[in-house]
């Protein structure tokens, strides 16, 4: 959960893997995994369509494992609109996550209008 909150204020980039430069929701989840010792590097992925199987592959060859109630730490899987899936990091704020709209990586609320798919935790934790 710290390191993600270290990414806040990184400008929203797609496909972004480096904080203070540019991140996307999938950039945010790769630096708090790093943090917590899990390596990860995700496929290539386009911000829309459907990737359910290959998002829930890539979580459980890295470790993670399905939760039912999210806690500090742990990774959402929301979607937004219904071809759309996002990533984020649970905190007792809410949720850090790349906000495009913003233009860069936040932490608050999570938005009601989302639909929360799934929580996942990572190994160790």
């Amino acid at each position: 959960m710290a390191a993600a909150r270290f990414c806040v204020g990184t400008p929203f980039r797609p496909q972004g893997r480096v904080p203070g430069l540019g991140l996307d929701c999938v950039g945010v989840v790769v630096v708090a995994a790093t943090a917590a010792g899990v390596v990860v590097d995700p496929p290539p992925y386009a911000l829309s369509g459907e990737h359910e199987r290959a998002l829930v592959a890539a979580l459980r060859c890295h470790g993670c494992r399905p939760v039912v109630e999210a806690s500090d730490g742990d990774i959402l899987v929301m979607a937004p609109s219904p071809r759309h899936r996002h990533l984020g990091i649970v905190t007792p704020a809410g949720l850090v996550h790349a906000h495009a709209g913003l233009g860069r990586v936040v932490e608050g609320p999570i938005d009601p209008a989302w639909a929360m798919l799934a929580a996942w935790r990572l190994p160790g934790a």
